[in-house]
């Protein structure tokens, strides 16, 4: 198992969840490392509401399985497809997935400070599909605007994470969806250009 410490040495940590698949690994090495996870699912880009009920289930399963907390955060859409305005024709790692990455990230920074977390990550960065300097870039603004908070800039794509995933995905049998979430990620994948 990967070894790790927080950059603080705080034994609690936010962590942002896109999904169970991506989680599962990263939650056993938190726990492995003696660093207890509260896992906070806001994602409010992913569509239809259909697949947002389906991810976030297969996310409570797992994580109620360890007994750990999580936080339903709000599902707005809407709101989601308003910030996002004019970027609904970008490439996959392009400005779109960058806008997104901070709305999710803010919306963890701000939780994280008003429940008396000084640390916040995500699973975001597990992803091979995602631009990890897109996503840190997000997670340290965020954290600019929430001073009690930090961003923990967590490679979770090394240490052997990846193939772990891939295990605990057949173990527990997982629903393993087919793209990123947003409905412009669900045409890339479509058109095969994702």
């Amino acid at each position: 198992m990967l070894r790790i410490e927080t950059p603080n040495g705080e034994d609690k940590v936010l962590l942002h969840s896109c999904c169970a698949p991506c989680s599962s690994a990263i939650v056993e090495c938190l726990l492995a490392n003696n660093i207890v996870p509260t896992v906070f699912y806001y994602n409010p880009n992913i569509f239809p509401l259909e697949e947002y009920e389906i991810r976030k289930a297969e996310a409570i399963r797992y994580v109620r399985n360890l007994g750990l907390d999580f936080i339903d955060a709000d599902y707005d859409y809407t709101a989601w497809k308003h910030e996002i305005r004019g970027l609904e024709n970008e490439p996959e790692r392009g400005g779109r997935c960058a806008k997104c990455f901070f709305i999710r990230m803010k919306e963890t920074a701000r939780y994280a400070e008003e429940h008396d977390f000084t640390l916040f990550t995500t699973t975001l960065a597990s992803s091979r599909w995602k631009n990890l300097d897109q996503i840190n870039e997000a997670g340290n603004r965020a954290a600019e605007l929430y001073p009690q908070v930090t961003f923990w800039e967590q490679n979770w794509r090394k240490g052997g994470l990846q193939d772990r995933r891939n295990a605990l995905l057949k173990e527990y049998q997982f629903y393993n969806q087919q793209y990123c979430g947003c409905e412009f990620s669900m045409q890339h994948m479509k058109d095969k250009s994702f």
